[in-house]
């Protein structure tokens, strides 16, 4: 006899009701599009680094299934690190759900209308699950990879038109693959990637086997053995389905504006303020403040690799406070090397302010203490962020987002003009325009 509640009592059950309730705006369905143009030309700037040409690579050898499209295109997306990123839930939606969406949906010649739908519905099962997990689930696990196969599971069921049991069991199945450690930060290997391409296709997969009658657990998030229990020593279930009529999940996503871990981000950006202040004098020390899960994932002094790099708030301070910019190429060996004076000199503090704001603000301060004790002016040189560029207090404009687009695909290879194409294509979404074939950009043709 089974011990899981009614079907329709069950956490899972409560999330595919408020999905199907939530009300979708032109408003809504024009950010989505600026989140899909963002995921995409994420997913095509990954191509030309290391991991990206073996996963094109890898893709061309032989036809891809929806699931295993879904894969190719998730991996590629979350390799730059400056794909977006839902504060509260520490979850990166996009690289899970806008794949997954784009596979799915040019498989059943969806709209544009209605694929915005879906991805507005992938990252809400996404968030609202990661907001549910509690914080000490981070430490372990890698929230995108554990919470993505929801958000998945929620945009694949909305464009097949699941019914809510369906769903339920979608949720179940997506759920039941949910993983992903942080273990291979010790090493700098390339998993981090493979965990959105496994998110994406996980929740396809589930999905498309609940519409030909798959059953799942409907349990699967607060069952005596389900993820719950199984990974989060203080989950917040209650989350999951709170604040049912606020703003769409996707709405309160943060976009990133710098290729590095978003928990340095307010560090970077008020560490570009003071290069501009500091007018190249001498630094003697630097003290970055912030919060304790910043320091969990990015307290690395002295990176070896690019990918270190972007997780070390103190080369992302440093190449900030000595450049007054930073970009892909602020990671690579000859950055490292010019920086590690001044990394060197780089001190961090999780304090109160900062850790009392987070998850709902992520925020952080930088001091610069100049040789010989020397102030500018008079003025303690500290600069202060409650937020990071890129956050819905401090968004990014429809302007900068295209810009970071074309960058990112003009990186990727693609001519100019043809990347300008693209990006009207992809905005072109929210007036119901076709997808278009991405196939050929990731070796899936």
């Amino acid at each position: 006899m089974s011990d899981d509640p009614p079907r329709n009592d069950t956490l899972t059950a409560g999330l595919a009701a408020l999905l199907s309730a939530k009300p979708i705006t032109a408003a809504d369905r024009e950010a989505a599009a600026l989140f899909v143009l963002d995921a995409i030309a994420n997913a095509i700037g990954g191509r030309r680094t290391a991991p990206g040409r073996i996963l094109t690579g890898w893709a061309a050898a032989e036809p891809r299934d929806t699931a295993g499209r879904a894969f190719v295109m998730g991996a590629l997306t979350h390799i730059l690190e400056v794909d977006d990123l839902h504060r509260g839930s520490v979850v990166h939606p996009g690289c899970v759900v806008v794949p997954a969406a784009l596979a799915l949906g040019s498989r059943l010649e969806i709209g544009g209308h209605g694929f915005l739908d879906a991805v507005l519905w992938g990252f809400e099962a996404a968030c609202r699950v990661g907001l549910g997990v509690g914080p000490g689930h981070y430490r372990i696990w890698h929230n995108t990879a554990t919470c993505g196969p929801y958000g998945s599971a929620a945009a694949a069921g909305k464009l097949l038109g699941l019914s809510a049991p369906a769903l339920v069991d979608a949720f179940g199945n997506a759920g039941s693959q949910s993983s992903g450690l942080w273990q291979f930060m010790a090493s700098g290997a390339m998993t981090k990637h493979l965990h959105a391409g496994h998110a994406a296709s996980a929740g396809l997969l589930a999905a498309d086997l609940a519409s030909r009658g798959f059953s799942g657990p409907p349990a699967i998030l607060e069952g005596e053995k389900g993820f719950f229990r199984a990974a989060c020593p203080d989950a917040v279930p209650e989350n999951v389905l709170a604040d049912p009529a606020g703003p769409w999940a996707l709405t309160q996503t943060s976009i990133k504006p710098w290729p590095s871990c978003r928990h340095t981000h307010p560090a970077i950006d008020a560490a570009l303020e003071l290069h501009g202040r500091i007018a190249g004098r001498a630094i003697e020390a630097v003290a970055v403040e912030t919060y304790p899960a910043a320091l969990d994932v990015c307290d690395r002094p002295a990176p070896e690799t690019p990918y270190e790099a972007k997780f070390s708030l103190h080369h992302c301070v440093a190449a900030a406070l000595n450049d007054g910019h930073v970009d892909f190429a602020s990671f690579e060996a000859e950055a490292r090397n010019r920086h590690a004076p001044l990394r060197a000199r780089v001190r961090l503090a999780a304090t109160a302010e900062f850790t009392a704001a987070y998850p709902a603000a992520w925020g952080s301060a930088v001091t610069v203490t100049l040789e010989g004790g020397e102030t500018l002016g008079g003025v303690t040189l500290t600069a202060r962020r409650a937020h990071a560029l890129g956050d819905p207090e401090a968004p990014l404009s429809r302007e900068a987002m295209i810009d970071k687009a074309l960058m990112l695909m003009t990186t990727g290879g693609l001519g100019r003009a043809l990347a300008g194409r693209l990006c009207a294509g992809i905005l072109a979404f929210a007036d119901d325009g076709p997808l278009p074939d991405l196939a050929p950009f990731f070796g899936l043709a």
